[in-house]
């Protein structure tokens, strides 16, 4: 079951450093774009005296792909609308001016939090957990709404999201071959700090005893169910879980 555990502590590392803390744009990792604020500015101002800046990028941001902007996004999220502020500062210094964040972008993002390894695939399969509208791309909204399971949902909701990292193509069941893709990617990634030490037999040694555990009727898929009910028995995985408790 370790491998859950090192997916949540290789997520937890990255979302470390892409959930938002204060900081200068100086400080930024990649290069910022543009400014929404500037492209914008020419056809709509919400710009008043004594309003901070980032918090009309925000509203601009949230509006131009959801009319009911911010306050509705606070309702939806387990964040406030203070933190949402906060993290849209982190968030425009990596994002493109359109206001999202492509797959590409994003894996360049994991590489440097994960350069021990080769974190691409990984990054792809977390990307695709976030994409709910599967176009390619992360809004701010769909950034922040994956964030929030992660780092403010309950225990079920976490493993929800962990049922649809490993359930790759979406149809309700984890396969051998699913399982086997994900725990590669892991591996991949955490590169020589991986536990156990990787060789070529290390994924399939470990997706074998994991799966045997969790096909309870031994049909050959894990449904939702069979996952939750392994997971919730398992400390290591609850602990792993745990480790997406965050405070901005």
């Amino acid at each position: 079951m370790g491998v859950l555990f090192s997916s949540s502590v290789a997520m937890g590392q990255a979302i470390k450093k892409l959930r938002i803390r204060k900081s200068s744009p100086g400080r930024s990792r990649i290069p910022q774009r543009g400014s929404v604020r500037k492209r914008l500015q020419s056809s709509q101002s919400f710009m008043s005296s004594g309003v901070d800046h980032d918090l009309e990028d925000l509203e601009m941001q949230v509006v131009r792909y959801k009319p009911e902007g911010l306050d509705v996004l606070c309702r939806k999220s387990k964040f406030t609308r203070k933190e949402l502020q906060i993290m849209y500062r982190g968030f425009k210094q990596v994002e493109c001016p359109t206001g999202i964040v492509n797959e590409e972008t994003f894996k360049e993002i994991y590489a440097q939090f994960f350069p021990q390894g080769d974190s691409s695939a990984y990054a792809h399969y977390v990307f695709n957990t976030f994409d709910h509208d599967r176009n390619g791309s992360l809004s701010f909204e769909e950034f922040v709404m994956g964030l929030s399971v992660l780092s403010r949902g309950t225990l079920q909701e976490r493993l929800q999201w962990a049922f649809n990292l490993y359930d790759i193509n979406g149809d309700g069941f984890i396969t051998k071959d699913e399982m086997t893709d994900i725990v590669s990617a892991i591996y991949e990634m955490m590169g020589r700090f991986s536990e156990p030490m990787i060789d070529e037999n290390t994924a399939k040694e470990h997706v074998d005893r994991v799966f045997l555990k969790m096909d309870i009727n031994r049909d050959g898929v894990i449904t939702f169910d069979e996952f939750m009910e392994t997971c919730r028995r398992d400390e290591n995985i609850t602990k792993g879980m745990a480790i997406f408790d965050t405070v901005l």
